[in-house]
């Protein structure tokens, strides 16, 4: 099952569980994250429900292509990494 990981940055904010998922694609993936905890959406999603702009998303060690359908294939052993881009100076 793929995995996603939300890195510290974001538990600052809320609970962000680790979830193990079949889902084929990032969408679904990170759907199954949102079920667990619905706050974590508007952490990671905007109203439109595209990725935020201060959001990066790494499957298996490579940035996500697609920031608004967010079809990305997921492998069944993918490892997606979901963190905030920091910011300041």
């Amino acid at each position: 099952m793929a995995r996603l990981f939300f890195t510290q940055q974001l538990a600052r904010f809320t609970t962000v569980p680790q979830v193990e998922t079949g889902a084929a694609d990032l969408r679904a993936g990170l759907e199954a994250a949102f079920a667990l905890n619905p706050v974590l959406r508007g952490y990671v999603l905007d109203e439109q429900g595209h990725l935020r702009e201060n959001v990066a998303i790494f499957i298996d060690g490579r940035r996500a292509s697609e920031r608004v359908h967010l079809t990305d294939a997921l492998a069944p052993d993918s490892q997606v990494y979901i963190l905030q881009a920091l910011s300041g100076g």
